[in-house]
Order: C-alpha cells, then structure tokens, then sequence
C-alpha cells in the first residue's frame, strides 16, 4: 500500500510515535517562522529557555502585523525583535518587506521541508509541497531550541481536482466550495491532500490561496504535490536548486474524498460572519457595497494584483465605495512599479496600503457602521473588522474589484472577456529588506534591546491536587481566537503586556469578565464545540491563564488552542455527554476533585457542581508529555524541567 504525500513527509520527519491517526507524533522541524504580534513573547520565552543560537535550518521573524505605529508599542516590539534575530541566529524580514506567508513562500519556503509558524495560515507553504504547520508561540520556541513539535497524527483527506477553472473563477472559489462543503469544522484532524489533474492548472500563487484558507477548515494543514509548476516558480524566483519532486504514491489510501470539477465552480462569497456561510455571487444579487479590501496573506500576489490592475484600468472606483489594497510583498510592490499596474491601481482611485496584513488584522480600514466590505481575506467573524457592525464577505480578487467599479455585489462574469494573466519568467529579486544575524563569534556582542512595554511570561503553577471555582463565563459554539482575545489596532500593541492586554480578555462576549475574574482570583469556563477557532495566537491562552482561569471546559476543542491551553499549564476537558453543557450555569460553583492524581494516572475526570449537586463525566485523553506538562505547569516549566533533568 502506497503513502500519501502527507505521509511521505511526516515520515521523513518523524521523531517519535507512529502514523497511526489520532495518535501523537514528533516531528523534527526545518524551518520556522514569526509575525510580530506573536512573535515578541515567541522570543520572550526562547530566551527564558536559555538556548544561545536557532538550531533550526532557518528560521525567520517577519514585522507584518503590528505597523501601524500610534506610540511607541510596536515600534519597541520591532526593535526587540530584531536584536534577538542577530543575537540569537534568526533572519529579521522589517517592515515593508511583506506578509510573512507571501515573502516566505518567495523567499525561503523549500519543497519537502516542514515548518511551522506562530500564525494559523502557515499552511500556506503547502503551495509549494511543505509541510506547514501553524503553532502556538511557545512550541515555535521550543522548535528553534532544537526541539521536537508535537501533534495528533490527522487523517489525510484526498480533495480531488479534475477540469479547469472557468474565466472569472479564481483560485479563492475552491477553497470557498471546500468551506462549503465540509464547514469550518470539517478539516479538524485532518490535512487536506490536493491531488488529480486539476492540480496541474493551478499556479503556485493559487495553490498557496486554496492551503492557506485551509486554516479555515480547523484543518492541521494543506498540500499540494511539488512538481513541475512548482519548479518553474521557484525558478523565476531564482531558487531552482531549492526544489525537489514531491508526490502521493499512485496507490495512496486516504481516509476521505472529495471530488470537485473546477470547470463548474462559479464565482462565491462567504457571507457574514463565517467563512463556511458560502453562497453564489450571481444569487447575492445586487447589495450596495461601502469597501473593498484587496490583499492579506490570501490574495496578494503579483498574479491577484495584476488581475485586479488590469480589471481596473481605464476605470474609476463607485464614488460610493473606498478601495484599498496592499500588495503582499515588496517584490509584488516593485515589479507593480515597474511594470506600470501600480499607476492603474493608482489612476482608477484605489488606496495603496503597505506591504503587511493592515485590515486583515484589525490595522486600520475599518468599515463604516453596518457597512458592507468585500475583502479578499481569509476571515470575517463578527467585530475581526475594527467595525462591530460590519458585514464582511469574503470573495475573490476579481470579484472586489468588479464590485469596486460597479458599487454593487457583482459577479465578475458579467464583466465580458478576462484578462489574461500569466508569472513572469523572473521576479525581481532584492533581499535588501531581509537582514541576517549576526555571526556566531560575535553573537556575544550583540545586545538585546527591551522596551516599558515588554512584560515577562505570566507566572505558572503546577497542576494542583483538585480544583474548585466559579463558572465565570459560559459561551457557545464556535468562539473564535477573535472572541477570546481580540486583536485591532488598539489591542495588538500590548501582545508583549499581558498584564494590560488581559483587559481586554473576552470583552467582546462579556465586557465585566476581566472585572470579574481579578475579583474572585480563579475560575473555569464553560464553552461548545470548537472552542478556540481561529488564529493560532497563543495570548488566548496567557491572558485567561493571567486572568486566574484553571481550566476550559468545552464540547470540543479547535486544535491549535488546546495545544495552546496545554502550554500555559491551563486544563482543557470535554464534556463526555455534550448536553451536560446545558445543566452548568455561569456563577455555578464548580470542583474537580483529585485531578492532579486522575490526570497523572489517567483515571476518570468528574465534574462536580456543588452549586446543583450533580457530577459529570469528562474526557481529557491527554498523551503521557502532556500529562506531565499539565502537572508542570505548562510547557515553559516542562521544558526546564527536562534540561535540568
């Protein structure tokens, strides 16, 4: 029996354990990357584990996120960021250099290789066959320690391409019909395998479109085979050498299969406020638009950008409708520049952002109240915007900016005959923007450069022997990372303050739970199915642990989170009977009896509400390492630990 591609590479990889699904695995890890609003406490806690340099094959900080500088947060960030990356043997991409999928795809993606980032989209580098993960802060450090990165061993699902994208249809319209096909709960414990021919007449820029809203899915990551199309990329990216063939065997087995005819996909959107809420343009009809936001680590390569120049020249955007885009990278920026897009962007009214993921993130561009913004990214949960009452669609190049010209949802078919768009034989290729670290006998000298801003790690505590607290906050399905923790432009700049960024913990479900927690000390939160969706930001997890939160108690888990929880030394247990959700109330006093012992031996876990008197049962189905990083206090303690040991 042949090997999916997906196994071909974790066998390559694989540390420890075996490639049973469900099962944990170690992987050792090539590469590794970091943005800059989870990458100030990634280098916090790689200091405190007292590795001298990276022992990874590259590593690389990008400053993509947290650019919109109003006081002097970020701007420390940055400069701290890029005195470790000298120090300590990282490469420091600074701002204005691009999107850290976008750059690293470029740049210094490999295929074959496995990475993982501390950003939920680093499966984009599944475009170019890599094995890419994304992680939480603190197991990227412990990664560039040299360590090993653990996960459950997913299922591989096999989607099957046949046919060829119809004119108007775009790479983002595959990933859209997957999202509405399996949900964004469909791809937990999996990775989404791409395969058939179909593969073969999607570039790299749209393969790296379709893994990187892989995330979407809660999927462990995407790929694709890397193959000819793939070797001709990385040639015009002057990187040849780089590329290897990577591809399922014939007689693969996969767990799942889905078929999709790429000739009878039609442009969609995702409707508010999930990614999964798909429908058809042409059955949207005509709804006003206020803005359209083209770019993000989605769409925002010269392929996306070109299309989007050559939709708009000679035109002028809806006078009712504010047009902004940012190229992914300054290579996208440049070669724009030279090729004389950027003037027709430029001409026909669009605003030219920088090269970073700007309102993606929260940075800026916010919608005006209950407007509706046709954005080219790969989110639109409630409130992601900057504007609460935002109604945020998430659709295609082509789609925005037909929009765009009409101020009007508008399927881009009825635009006439489409440009015909093809990636050049040769980026422009200037690394003037990346700067390496220093050498290793002058690391020493190198001095680590620490603002007000930058508070230490929160203190952990081993497990105790039981557990009793309130239930201080109970919430529903699908909370999202956006939920927990939300990010913006007046939030990002305290990633490195946990102390000040706890504040704004949950606020957007309640906005008295930060209050309440430094009132009663401790607590427990009682949560539905896939708690925790999301971005990969492991402040979801700091911030509740700050706050005093000893356990998550939820129906089931989105897999970075709980990862997440399991390294700030926080309990998350399921719910055995998913009803017994319903008979817990928020200020119930709640008690996990013995739990330091019933973890350490794998007994039972009960609930009991002293409040009412019942008792539960719970699932925890921890492995043995995180059994022991649970009575540790989290993986920051484990890891000591284990090197004192």
């Amino acid at each position: 029996m042949g090997l999916t591609l997906a196994e071909k590479l974790i066998k390559a990889h694989l540390v420890s354990g075996d490639m049973t699904p469900g099962s944990e695995i170690g992987l050792k890890i090539d590469q590794t990357l970091t943005q800059d609003a989870t990458g100030t406490m990634a280098y916090l806690e790689f200091e405190a584990m007292g590795v001298p340099r990276v022992k990874t094959e590259r590593s690389v900080a990008y400053i993509d996120h947290n650019t919109l500088q109003t006081g002097f947060e970020n701007a420390d960030d940055h400069r701290y960021i890029q005195s470790v990356c000298k120090k300590h043997g990282l490469y420091f991409s600074r701002p204005g250099n691009g999107i850290c999928h976008q750059v690293h795809l470029e740049r210094f993606g490999i295929p074959g290789k496995t990475l993982i980032g501390s950003d939920s989209h680093t499966p984009t580098g599944g475009g170019i066959g890599m094995l890419a993960f994304g992680a939480g802060g603190l197991d990227v450090a412990v990664a560039m320690g040299g360590g090993t990165y653990y996960i459950s061993m997913p299922q591989i699902v096999r989607i099957h391409l046949t046919g060829k994208l119809q004119p108007w249809v775009a790479a983002k319209d595959v990933i859209l019909e997957v999202l509405r096909r399996l949900s964004v709960k469909g791809g937990v414990g999996k990775i989404m395998e791409y395969t058939g021919e179909g593969v073969k007449t999607l570039s790299v820029p749209e393969r790296a479109t379709i893994t990187n809203m892989g995330a979407e899915l809660g999927a462990s990551t995407s790929l694709f085979p890397s193959d000819e199309v793939t070797r001709e990329f990385m040639k015009a990216q002057g990187r040849e050498k780089d590329w290897a063939p990577f591809e399922a065997d014939a007689d693969a087995v996969y767990a799942q299969t889905v078929e999709i005819d790429l000739s009878s996909l039609r442009p969609l959107a995702a409707c508010p406020h999930s990614p999964d809420n798909v429908k058809a343009v042409e059955e949207l009809g005509s709804i006003p638009v206020d803005q359209c936001c083209i770019g993000s680590c989605t769409n925002s390569s010269l392929m996306d950008m070109l299309k989007v120049a050559a939709i708009l020249k000679g035109k002028t955007v809806h006078p009712n409708v504010s047009l902004s885009i940012a190229p992914g990278s300054k290579q996208v920026y440049n070669m724009l520049a030279e090729n004389g897009a950027l003037a027709d962007l430029i001409a026909a009214g669009a605003r030219i952002l920088e090269c970073a993921c700007g309102p993606c993130i929260g940075m800026g561009q916010s919608p005006n109240s209950g407007g509706v913004s046709l954005r080219t990214f790969n989110r639109n949960f409630e409130g992601r915007s900057g504007t609460a009452d935002g109604q945020v669609y998430l659709v295609s190049p082509e789609t925005a900016a037909a929009s765009a010209l009409t101020g009007v949802f508008t399927d881009p078919r009825t635009l006439g005959e489409p440009p015909v768009i093809t990636l050049p034989d040769t980026f422009l290729i200037n690394d003037n923007m990346i700067i390496p670290p220093a050498d290793e006998k002058d690391m020493d000298q190198v001095e680590i450069l620490r603002g007000p801003n930058i508070k230490p790690f929160p203190k952990t505590a081993p497990l105790p022997d039981s557990i009793e607290a309130k239930a201080l906050l109970k919430v529903g399905d699908n909370i999202t990372t956006d939920h927990i923790m939300p990010a913006g432009a007046k939030i990002l700049p305290l990633r490195s303050n946990i102390p000040a960024i706890s504040e704004h913990c949950f606020v957007r479900c309640d906005p008295d739970f930060p209050a309440r927690c430094k009132k009663e000390g401790k607590g427990i939160i009682i949560g539905g199915s896939n708690y925790g969706q999301g971005s990969s930001r492991e402040h979801a997890a700091l911030a509740p642990l700050y706050l005093g939160i000893k356990a998550v108690i939820v129906k089931s888990f989105a897999r970075i989170h709980v990862a997440n929880l399991i390294n700030a030394g926080i309990l998350p247990l399921t719910f055995r009977n998913e009803a017994d959700y319903d008979r817990i109330s928020e200020g119930d006093v709640l008690s996990l009896p013995d739990i330091r012992r019933r973890i350490a031996e794998g007994d039972d876990v009960v609930l009991k509400n002293e409040t009412t008197g019942e008792e539960f049962a719970l699932n925890s189905g921890f492995t043995k390492r995180q059994i022991d990083m649970l009575l540790a206090g989290g993986l920051l303690d484990y890891t000591r630990n284990q090197h004192q040991n």
